[in-house]
């Protein structure tokens, strides 16, 4: 597997490059201190399957940069190596893409399992900031669940007949109301729910089984 370090400190990348010297599963071709130098070896077109990637970097953060790896580089494989364990920088870092998530102070054989787990298109996070995870997707259901029970019987049936992919139109027509009734109750569920859109509404009545109310 060839790797790419990004991380700020020379010492850490040093450190890494030299740990990894010993391994035959593991090959540093890459070194970065930031998330542009990141960016820019993807685009020159080196060889990385993996890429270790710090949080806390100049110019372009490990979030930031992760996130625009994942826009244009899909397939790209990258385990988080930071020494931020609150949840913040846990979530943050997940939804911007990233495939694992290990702490510093990771044991090293635990390092290389990781590397390899992800390389394979496996996940992988710590078992210490994992409880993070657990809280933010219980807390989001129970903000989902709340949203929901806040709409009222006809903005809860006009949410389903989103979830349908019907138009306005159709809408209209099938609880015999007017386009513009529609678009008002579109309206007043979309600054209820946690979504930003009516595709994203549309995915939320899905995800809640509305649609099957």
């Amino acid at each position: 597997m060839k790797i790419l370090i990004a991380d700020d400190h020379h010492v850490v990348r040093k450190g890494l490059t030299f740990f990894f010297a010993n391994e035959e599963t593991v090959e540093v071709i890459a070194e970065a201190k930031n998330g542009i130098e990141v960016i820019e070896a993807m685009e020159r077109g080196t060889p990385i399957d993996v890429i270790l990637m710090d949080l806390s970097m100049p110019i372009i953060d490990g979030v930031e940069a992760t996130k625009r790896l994942k826009e244009r580089f899909p397939s790209i494989k990258i385990l988080v190596l930071t020494s931020f364990e609150d949840q913040e920088h846990v979530i943050s870092a997940i939804r911007a893409g990233a495939d694992g998530y290990c702490l510093k102070d990771t044991e090293p054989e635990n390092l290389i399992e990781a590397i390899i787990r992800v390389y394979k298109g496996n996940k992988n996070i710590d078992p210490k900031v994992a409880n993070h995870l657990f809280e933010h997707v219980n807390k989001e259901e129970a903000d989902d669940i709340k949203a929901l029970k806040d709409l009222t019987k006809r903005e809860r049936e006009v949410l389903k007949e989103i979830g349908k992919g019907k138009s306005n139109q159709c809408i209209a027509e099938s609880l015999y109301i007017s386009e513009k009734t529609v678009k008002t109750h579109i309206t007043n569920l979309l600054s209820k729910l946690p979504v930003n859109d009516r595709t994203q509404a549309a995915l939320f009545a899905v995800k809640h089984k509305v649609i099957e109310d």
